[in-house]
């Protein structure tokens, strides 16, 4: 399914307010209108770009502190033949019923590839409301996707990023505090429910672990990646425009690594550098600025020597439960540090 136009009544949403109240007008149009879509994790397979994006629905839940209005149900896989071609809609690739162990609120999903087959990671609550970490298997990039029986042992929270070096191993990274339910979690034990980080409290890191040559498992128990201020310090809570709070991304570029996320409530897609995937990793600055709608989440991908940026807003609804999808170049300065972006002008 090609993309289609933008509805009539969202022309009116050209010229938007952003975070603060200013006039803007985006830079980029959404990737497709006929659905809303989020968190889109961007792959390059076999020369196309597959997007795993969450799948915004509105189903009428009430809004509450932790997301429950994110009630989301299906995973549907985006494709385009290059960052600036018409976007195919591939259908459900995987619907909350075919999880046997799943509750509610399919969140941010990542995709990986390895010896013939796909692997679908995806975060939804399980029959006791909390957030665990699934994985799914297909012969296709678009799916339809198997689900495994349970979820991954080891994991929790949300927003499983997985990142392929190029020895080959992968590593999974997750973790998102508030809704994420990452601070329900200490040394992977779980805790119960407990209250939000306060100011003051060294700020929650997200995970990794290595995952099985069966990417189906973990390899290794689930350790923190250290994100680090430029004194080597660990972050605190009330530093919320550097901190961690979701949406982990690593890439490599010129041997550097670089884990990207999100400071939730500051709405900043940040970046650190580091010397391998386990860190730790120095802050280095901003990736993109707030954009319109609570949430920010992104991904970073290379095609044909240039580097993309996938994220979203709200342009179309207005809504922050009902994202679009969207993608702008990202340009590095000769020192490796990347260009901030604004995507509003």
């Amino acid at each position: 399914m090609s993309n289609f136009t933008i509805p009539i009544g969202a022309l009116l949403l050209l010229s938007v307010f952003n975070t603060f109240g200013q006039r803007k007008t985006p830079v980029s149009k959404p990737l497709v209108s006929h659905i809303y879509t989020a968190d889109p994790s961007a792959h390059l397979f076999n020369g196309k770009i597959y997007i795993y994006p969450s799948h915004d629905i509105d189903t009428g839940t009430k809004e509450d502190d932790e997301g429950g209005h994110f009630d989301m149900k299906d995973y549907r896989i985006l494709s385009m033949d290059s960052p600036k071609s018409k976007v195919r809609d591939n259908g459900i690739a995987l619907d909350i019923k075919n999880v046997k162990w799943a509750g509610r609120q399919m969140w941010a999903p990542d995709a990986a590839y390895k010896n013939g087959t796909y692997y679908l990671y995806f975060p939804v609550k399980d029959k006791e409301d909390i957030f665990r970490i699934g994985v799914a298997t297909s012969k296709s990039p678009i799916g339809p996707f198997k689900a495994e029986l349970e979820p991954i042992k080891g994991t929790y929270s949300i927003d499983p990023a997985v990142f392929k070096d190029s020895d080959g191993n992968h590593y999974m990274y997750f973790g998102g505090i508030w809704g994420g339910q990452l601070q329900r979690w200490k040394d992977n034990l779980y805790q119960g429910k407990t209250e939000n980080p306060k100011k003051g409290e060294v700020a929650r890191l997200p995970r990794i672990a290595k995952l099985s040559a069966d990417m189906k498992s973990l390899a290794e128990e689930v350790k923190e990646v250290k994100i680090l201020d430029e004194k080597g310090n660990l972050f605190t809570e009330d530093n919320n425009e550097k901190r961690f709070f979701e949406a982990a991304w690593v890439h490599k570029y010129k041997g550097k690594y670089y884990l990207s996320y999100s400071t939730g409530d500051t709405h900043n897609i940040c970046y650190a550098i580091g010397d391998n995937p386990y860190g730790p990793f120095t802050f280095k600055g901003i990736v993109l600025k707030p954009v319109l709608g609570w949430t920010n989440h992104h991904s970073i991908v290379d095609f044909k020597g240039k580097t993309y940026l996938y994220y979203h807003d709200t342009e179309i609804s207005g809504k922050t439960h009902l994202r679009n999808i969207k993608v702008t170049e990202l340009k590095y300065n000769i020192d490796g540090t990347i260009q901030t972006l604004d995507v509003y002008k």
